[in-house]
């Protein structure tokens, strides 16, 4: 980052956000690998995201809900932010308005000023999936060729992408949801994007039992995962946080996870109230840093079954957001702002 004292701030609406690249899976992916990277090595301050969900005393039945993910990068990045994440159930059946509402800021370290504040939502989007493909490309059974993806929404179609990406081997993609005419438009889209056959389908189950990998990216309130799913040498990936039975996360041979210490502050995640039941240890998980760096080597036969799961990182958004940045400002777009012409008070 240059450091400078100028109030000015680069605003880049979707478009622009667009523009400057972030749909662009494999730079996603690689930046994804470098913020893992970076926080295996100790050079990223991530605290847990802050959650409030609404109305007041909902728990989990919330409608609506912020979180406010704060994060310092440093190593060669060095670039402060966070990101102000927000979802509404409401906006699911609103036309012309994401489920999920999200805006990236980052600030210089040293002046603390703010340089750049960009729409979130898509960089969300491609990083949640991003993420599973790192895990995938891991933990998933050699020449994996079948994957299943629940769920035919925003991340269903980024997982897509991420899968793709991740795994070269992959020929068929069965892509399920409740609604199937929701997957066979998401297939249809994809159609002629990859050389990969993308099969839509309502039975998830059957699908996941015909699959190496399973990755689930829904918005379940309840599990719909039990071991009857699965089956030797899986690898089974959960984004949301009411995907999987318990004993499907506590029995399989490893469990890994994206970054200890924040998903066990989330009490809907199955690793959060395994560490609470006493039945969980962070000596029992593989981070998704150990792998990146090379600590976890890997499967250790061919039968083994792995669950992993994510929480995201507010560092995630802000590593992505910073390339963003770096794009658009070598591109001339965004408009600048500025937070004031002179300060009032010094």
């Amino acid at each position: 980052m240059i450091h400078s004292i100028d109030p000015g701030i680069l605003f880049l609406q979707e478009e622009e956000v667009i523009k400057a690249g972030v749909l662009d899976m494999k730079m996603t992916i690689q930046a994804v690998e470098k913020t893992y990277e970076l926080l295996g090595k100790g050079q990223i301050i991530n605290p847990p995201k802050t959650h409030i969900g609404m109305p007041i005393g909902s728990g989990a039945n919330w409608n609506s809900f912020f979180n406010s993910m704060p994060c310092y990068i440093g190593g060669d990045i060095n670039v402060g932010g966070t990101k102000w994440a927000a979802e509404s159930r409401k906006n699911s059946s609103i036309p012309g308005i994401p489920y999920g509402i999200d805006i990236t800021i980052l600030s210089d370290p040293e002046t603390v000023l703010p340089f750049c504040i960009l729409d979130g939502t898509l960089i969300t989007a491609m990083r949640t999936s991003a993420v599973a493909g790192v895990f995938a490309k891991y933990t998933a059974p050699k020449n994996t060729e079948t994957v299943t993806l629940v769920g035919a929404g925003v991340i269903g179609r980024t997982m897509v992408m991420a899968v793709c990406e991740s795994l070269p081997a992959v020929k068929k993609i069965y892509l399920c949801d409740m609604n199937l005419a929701k997957a066979k438009a998401l297939a249809a889209d994809y159609k002629d994007v990859y050389s990969v056959e993308i099969v839509p389908t309502s039975d998830a189950k059957t699908a996941a039992l015909d699959s190496q990998v399973v990755i689930t990216e829904t918005t379940a309130s309840s599990p719909f995962i039990d071991k009857s799913w699965i089956k030797k040498g899986m690898t089974v990936i959960n984004m949301g946080s009411y995907e999987a039975d318990l004993d499907v996360v506590s029995s399989s041979d490893v469990i890994a996870v994206d970054y200890w210490d924040q998903i066990i502050t989330y009490e809907s995640k199955a690793a959060a109230k395994l560490y609470k039941a006493g039945k969980l240890t962070r000596e029992n998980v593989v981070e998704l840093s150990d792998m990146v760096l090379g600590k976890w080597t890997g499967r250790k036969g061919t039968d083994e079954v792995i669950n992993c799961s994510s929480l995201g990182l507010g560092a995630l958004d802000i590593m992505i957001g910073y390339e963003i940045f770096l794009n658009a400002r070598r591109m001339g777009i965004g408009t600048m702002v500025k937070l004031w012409d002179k300060p009032l008070w010094e």
